[in-house]
């Protein structure tokens, strides 16, 4: 998938022209394929990001088909939490597709750098995903990649990267990981012994996201060994801190659970939450037939 790793960039100064009526204005950051910038566009006369295939992949097929599935799933989803895409180009001398601009620090940035979240962000952030995978399950769409860093942190949060969502008739017999590592669910690890692959692997990105948001780190950390790369595949998530609501702790379990069966579909688990979210102090309009006057 898209991790960092060294590679050839484009060499485009701030202020020049990135692609035909969008200009630079900086370097967002970058992967194994594409980079995303910055750019201000002359035709919506608004800031965009404008995620491109790296220099040495524009005549690539399997790079231009990877884009190509991308801008296919963002002109069919429309929905508030996910993000929306405005334009692309496939054909010419930088295949790009061009994204809104959302404002607001990724969630993993949020954690790193003030801690996890009370509870007064964590649940209405676990209703606003649970809005979302309800709507791409509904589409047959398994996104393959819900984690801190896909998650804009604005009003409402906004689930970023479809880079490797796949419709699920196409992951049926997948042979490849699909995924990052902390985060996937076990059939995604190992899609030959534990799949098939379906919008419950969504489920277990969501409650793996939580948890890191609520704990500070990811359930399952990064190993040093290969032979330890997946510890989900072996092991129980790290405990909660005890400040967890025992609720909490409760979903959290259920959507971590080895077994895509046992895991709470979007809307099941969104009714949970939304019991929670009900008792907190100020309680966000965030499900139906509620009207706040506290």
């Amino acid at each position: 998938m898209d991790e960092a790793s060294p590679a050839v960039e484009w060499d485009v100064e701030k202020g020049a022209e990135l692609v035909p009526g969008r200009s630079v204005v900086r370097l967002l950051g970058g992967g194994e394929r594409y980079e995303t910038y910055l750019a201000w566009d002359d035709s919506l006369f608004a800031l965009v990001v404008v995620k491109i295939l790296r220099p040495h992949l524009v005549d690539d097929r399997h790079a231009l088909r990877g884009l190509a599935d991308e801008v296919r799933l963002l002109e069919l989803l429309r929905h508030p939490v996910i993000v929306r895409s405005f334009d692309a180009d496939l054909d010419g001398a930088r295949p790009h597709v061009v994204l809104e601009h959302l404002e607001g620090p990724r969630l993993s940035t949020l954690v790193r750098r003030f801690g996890p979240l009370e509870r007064e962000q964590l649940l209405p952030l676990g209703l606003q995903l649970c809005s979302a995978l309800h709507y791409l399950g509904g589409r047959g769409i398994v996104h393959l990649d819900v984690k801190p860093s896909n998650i804009i942190m604005g009003a409402p949060a906004r689930l970023i990267d479809l880079s490797i969502a796949r419709p699920v008739e196409k992951l049926v017999g997948t042979r490849h990981r699909l995924g990052t590592d902390a985060y996937m669910s076990p059939e995604q690890c190992d899609p030959l012994g534990r799949g098939p692959i379906t919008p419950a692997a969504d489920i277990w990105g969501v409650g793996a996201t939580l948890y890191h948001a609520v704990s500070g780190h990811a359930p399952f950390p990064a190993r040093s060994s290969r032979e330890e790369r997946f510890p989900q595949l072996r092991e129980q998530p790290e405990a909660l801190p005890e400040r967890v609501p025992p609720a909490v702790r409760r979903l959290l379990a259920a959507c971590l659970d080895p077994d895509p069966a046992e895991r709470p579909a979007p809307a099941a688990l969104a009714a949970e939450l939304e019991l929670l979210v009900d008792a907190l102090p100020k309680r966000p309009l965030l499900g139906r037939f509620r009207v706040r006057t506290r």
